[in-house]
């Protein structure tokens, strides 16, 4: 589909929407007016400003990009547990399970690699090494994920999308909170609590901690898991006008038997391979422990004139201990000999120290009022990782009645600094909101980055970066009518990366432009918002998998980079309240992106996704009872690559499928409730996971998790 006939379909989709609901709309909320926050719960809107996209506090109408927010009630609702449930769940993007610890997520075509807490850019290993795709969503009041690039605040222009992890504050005076158990399939069990309070007689100082652990096994043979999570905030009013918050959180998980990588994908008879979905590559003495851990500070002060300055102070550690099995290579198909092992063992860790500064208010020009912004931020990233050599490859045996009593075969205790890498960022950015006239606006900004890294990554030593990188920001937005926004936006795209060739050489940082134009509508009071969005990503120097070529000295995959990347597609989102007690959110989103001799890129993403999950409350003798269910549908995504055995082409392709979610939760009374989630109800087997180094993985089966609340 050409980027003209997307732009047709998205406008004709927006004309349905105004023309279907134009009759009921009432007026808007007038949200460019609002000056205090109002925080409505058990909804999946938000009327909350957000700074992911601009740094300017603009409400999601407001905001020229394609931003899905996943609230508290749809996290308790579908019971999200990590942010990759999160994700899964979330308009436009597309997880891959890796293994048993990692995902990659994808938006628009492209992976996503920008990451935020309250705003502030974090630093993830690769893939989530650390665990932090698997961190557990209880310590966050809500998940926003902007769509396209966000360089004028990450910095580093991915132009996929950004996700903010918005923490939990103390912002109650009354004693408040909850505690919850909870238990399902495969002998997984939970209890948490979150509860939060003033501190002191008049309320000033107030506090909040979350508490959680859970453990249990998994689908996949051999695995077991245990995780720990601790979370503290205290906000203190200085003086009425100056707030400052200091918190920390922890998290650990420690699984037994992890896979790394997945599952065969050929026999040596040069036939494809099929595994038992339960079937697992792992061990029985391995483990994959990991920490996540933050400690924050923020001081925010609001002058008299309105303006507001905000000092933040962010120190993350992410780290990871292992002992792990990988096993490649093509089994017999009778005996299931074959294959071969390889052992490893590390310990790493991700130490990001990132201070910033922002300065935010209100100027007058020409008889209107303007916003603005300006800010600075700097981080530095350690990370090191310590490898330990295995003292034996032993053969894995019959991989066809594997049980994983492999032995360990040891490893030594002199370790080997295989990871020992520094990462700078600076940025100093300004955006301003400029007030044309009541219905039209402009967003115009930009951000001076420089960036440095330097160290050895299983590779001889580099220093390379780029410094007063300019990224610049626009944004139009009209009010056609009290209820319908139309927007456009422009930025450009910088992202550094680590990705190595088939020489050892870094590929150069990713550039290109995006573009976004768009449709924000409201209706019945705001309870219902639709958005649609069609965008052009235009990149080069873009890494992909270089097949059957390796890092020199490495076992990992090496990269191309690909010249002329163009993404095209759009999306389109409903949520929110259509009806009294009726909660819905319904997205659909398409893409296509091709190099610049036309062959398609990333096809391991599906190209279209569906999500849809809504809940019903009843009424008269069932009040109390609320249903739900959901669908997540995805188009077919698969691998090129060479038989290993036979060297003819081979695709591996998982097809179009749909997972069907469903959930009831009964009020007992005001505080007591009970709830019931059943996912993949129809027990449908699909690989999550396809090609990485020509493996697959299969997805979860169905399961239930069935939880006891008390709310107060």
């Amino acid at each position: 589909m050409s980027f003209k006939s997307m732009l047709l379909a998205s406008s004709a989709v927006a004309a349905l929407s105004a023309g279907a609901f134009a009759q009921d709309a009432s007026a808007d909320t007038n949200d460019d007016d609002v000056v205090e926050e109002i925080v409505v719960t058990g909804l999946y809107t938000t009327n909350d400003r957000i700074d992911t996209a601009t740094g300017l506090g603009l409400t999601l109408r407001e905001t020229p990009q394609s931003v899905t927010v996943i609230t508290a009630q749809r996290i308790l609702d579908q019971n999200l547990d990590t942010v990759a449930d999160v994700v899964v769940n979330a308009v436009g993007v597309s997880v891959n399970e890796v293994d048993d610890v990692r995902n990659t997520f994808n938006a628009r075509g492209f992976e996503i690699n920008n990451y935020q807490v309250d705003g502030v850019p974090l630093a993830w290993t690769l893939a989530g090494g650390a665990g932090e795709t698997m961190a557990d969503v209880s310590i966050y009041e809500r998940v926003e994920i902007v769509r396209g690039a966000t360089g004028l605040l990450t910095g580093a222009g991915d132009p996929s999308a950004s996700i903010n992890l918005v923490r939990k504050h103390a912002n109650s005076k009354e004693f408040t909170g909850y505690v919850s158990g909870g238990f399902g399939s495969w002998n997984n069990w939970q209890v948490s609590a979150d509860v939060g309070g003033a501190l002191n007689e008049s309320g000033s100082i107030r506090g909040r901690a979350v508490v959680k652990y859970e453990e249990g096994e998994n689908f996949i043979d051999l695995f077991e898991d245990k995780k720990a999570v601790f979370y503290g905030v205290i906000d203190a009013d200085i003086t009425e006008n100056t707030l400052f918050r200091v918190g920390a959180s922890h998290q650990e998980e420690s699984p037994t038997a992890p896979a790394w990588g997945a599952l065969p994908s050929w026999y040596s008879d040069g036939s494809f391979a099929v595994w038992p979905r339960s079937q697992t590559s792992s061990a029985d003495w391995t483990y994959w422990d990991t920490q996540n851990q933050n400690i924050f500070a923020n001081l925010s002060h609001t002058f008299s004139n309105g303006w507001e300055i905000v000092f933040n102070y962010n120190w993350l550690r992410n780290a990871e201990q292992t002992e792990i099995l990988y096993i490649s290579g093509q089994p017999d198909k009778d005996t299931g000999l074959g294959l071969f092992s390889y052992p490893f063992k590390d310990d790493g860790e991700s130490i990001q120290n990132s201070f910033d500064i922002q300065l935010k208010g209100e100027y007058g020009l020409f008889g209107r009022d303007h916003e603005f912004v300006v800010g600075a931020l700097h981080s530095k990233q350690k990370l090191e990782t310590t490898t330990f050599d295995a003292l034996a490859f032993p053969a894995p045996g019959n991989f066809n009645e594997w049980d994983g009593s492999f032995p360990n075969p040891g490893f030594s205790e002199t370790g080997n600094l295989a990871v020992d890498m520094d990462t700078k960022q600076t940025g100093i950015y300004g955006a301003t909101r400029i007030n044309v006239s009541d219905a039209f606006k402009v967003i115009a900004g930009g951000r001076l980055a420089s960036w440095d890294r330097k160290g050895v990554n299983y590779s001889p030593e580099f220093d390379f970066g780029d410094d007063g990188v300019f990224v610049p920001y626009a944004g139009l937005l009209y009010d056609v009518t009290e209820n319908h926004r139309v927007y456009a936006s422009y930025t450009e795209i910088f992202q550094p990366q680590n990705a190595q060739d088939r020489n050892g050489e870094f590929l150069a940082p990713i550039v290109g432009k995006s573009y976004e134009v768009g449709l924000k509508s409201s209706f019945l009071d705001d309870a219902l918002q639709t958005s649609v969005a069609v965008f052009r990503i235009e990149q080069d120097n873009l890494a992909a998998v270089d097949p059957g070529h390796f890092i020199p000295g490495t076992p990992f995959e090496a990269s191309r980079a690909v010249e002329g990347a163009t993404s095209e597609g759009f999306e389109v989102e409903v949520i929110g309240q259509p009806a009294e007690g009726w909660n819905i959110s319904l997205g659909y989103s398409l893409f296509e992106v091709e190099d610049a001799n036309g062959a398609k890129v990333n096809t391991d993403h599906p190209r279209q996704l569906l999500n849809l999950f809504t809940t019903y409350r009843l009424p008269g003798a069932f009040d109390g009872l609320v249903l739900g269910a959901g669908v997540n549908w995805r188009s077919k995504n698969y691998t090129d690559a060479n038989n290993p055995v036979t060297g003819e082409p081979f695709r591996l392709e998982q097809g179009a499928f749909a997972l069907v979610n469903l959930m009831a939760r009964y009020e007992i009374n005001e505080h007591l409730s009970l709830q019931a989630n059943v996912e993949n109800l129809t027990d449908k087997t699909y690989y999550s996971q396809i090609g990485f180094y020509s493996q697959y993985r299969y997805g979860a089966p169905r399961s239930y998790f069935v939880s006891l609340n008390y709310g107060f």
